[in-house]
């Protein structure tokens, strides 16, 4: 089938990456670096981790005319897996220790910017 890409959808998805793309690089880095790496070595390897989105990214749209009736699934699977990692591994950590209450407040930041940018793209 064809996809009618508009400005306003490629923007939202260029948005959700860059945003995505900070824990993912952070959660690289900083158990690189409390293991003694130095700070840029760290950055660097964090850096390197999302290398192969754009590698893969380009493979996708070349096959994109195969992966377009399995996206449903392909996404459901996703985030499936993504919130088998909130619930069982990010929440629990997220509340317990001594300053518990930072994690509740970004974990609150975050929830709320997903869904103001959801409002103002979607």
């Amino acid at each position: 089938g064809s996809a009618n890409i508009t400005a306003g959808g490629a923007l939202a998805l260029a948005l959700g990456i860059a945003i995505q793309n900070f824990p993912e690089g952070a959660i690289i880095s900083m158990p690189l670096y409390s293991e003694g790496k130095s700070k840029p070595r760290s950055f660097c390897l964090g850096v390197l981790s999302g290398a192969v989105e754009p590698i893969f990214g380009g493979i996708t749209v070349l096959i994109s005319s195969m992966v377009v009736p399995a996206m449903p699934y392909l996404l459901s699977f996703a985030a499936g897996a993504m919130l088998y990692v909130v619930v069982e591994e990010l929440i629990p950590e997220m509340s317990s220790g001594e300053h518990s209450n930072i994690g509740v407040v970004f974990f609150a930041v975050g929830f709320s910017l997903m869904m103001a940018l959801d409002v103002a793209l979607g």
